[in-house]
């Protein structure tokens, strides 16, 4: 039972982190919408949060050769700023800003829904734990 709880709450916690970075990308994009060249950029939350719990392919590759026991091994960490991409140009500007403030405001607002409900998942799950426990 432990098991099942720390791997229901990793997956959200997981997500919970994923989508609090997301929301700092999108705030950092908001504001440096008047900055000229700035770059916007965003997070696909899908691969992000695959990668972050080992699905998928992310960071399997051909196992490197160690020549010396000295030599750090080939596996790649896991970070949220490896997911970052600048978002495609849907508005050229003058300045070479590519911040569109009304992409950016529709993504911020579901972002901050998608993170409302991880916190609303994870109360629930140690709600239903509490429960079970105390026996109600």
């Amino acid at each position: 039972m432990k098991n099942l709880l720390e791997k229901d709450l990793r997956v959200h916690q997981t997500a919970l982190n994923l989508q609090a970075y997301r929301q700092q990308l999108l705030a950092s994009n908001i504001a440096n919408s008047d900055t000229p060249n700035f770059k916007a950029r965003d997070i696909v939350f899908r691969d992000a949060l695959d990668a972050a719990l080992g699905r998928g392919n992310w960071g399997q590759s051909l196992p490197l050769m160690k020549t010396n026991a000295r030599h750090l091994g080939g596996k790649v960490e896991f970070s949220p700023e490896t997911f970052a991409r600048y978002r495609a140009e849907w508005q050229s500007a003058v300045d070479g800003n590519t911040v569109d403030m009304d992409m950016e405001r529709a993504a911020f607002a579901e972002n901050s829904v998608h993170y409302e409900a991880s916190i609303t998942f994870i109360n629930g799950l140690l709600r239903s734990m509490q429960t079970a426990i105390v026996g109600q």
